[in-house]
């Protein structure tokens, strides 16, 4: 495993020692987020239909951990960004959410809160037969 190998050569260019540790026996390891396919298509159609299909897009996989994994191991979910790029903003470049450079365009916040009702809604309203 090259994870090993770097540390491996590290230890000898710097004549140290190196303990690995992954915690694995005291933290319960993160599940990888995974959306369930139902309520992926329900989200985006919805998010298509409130915001334009234009505006919708497919975020590219990444491999960092996320609390809303736990979630979607119990119940259907999908997981989603809302986009907070805003080209009037003076800035020279957007930076990723944990960055300390990060700056949120505060406008995009009644959109994601109102997308997240309409998902909900229309989801309760798609199904509320099933309910009687």
């Amino acid at each position: 495993m090259l994870f090993w190998k770097i540390i491996e050569v590290h230890v000898t260019v710097h004549r140290c020692t190196a303990t690995v540790d992954f915690m694995e026996e005291k933290l319960r390891p993160y599940p990888a987020t995974v959306n369930d396919e139902g309520m992926y298509h329900h989200a985006k159609e919805v998010a298509q239909n409130m915001l334009g299909k234009g505006n919708v897009g497919i975020a590219a996989r990444t491999m960092g951990a996320e609390d809303f994994a736990f979630y979607a191991e119990k119940f259907a979910g999908a997981f989603f960004m809302i986009g907070v790029r805003n080209k009037t903003m003076e800035m020279e470049a957007m930076h990723r959410l944990h960055s300390p450079y990060f700056v949120i365009d505060e406008d995009v916040l009644p959109v994601g809160a109102a997308f997240h009702a309409a998902v909900a809604m229309e989801y309760l309203n798609k199904h509320a037969n099933r309910a009687n």
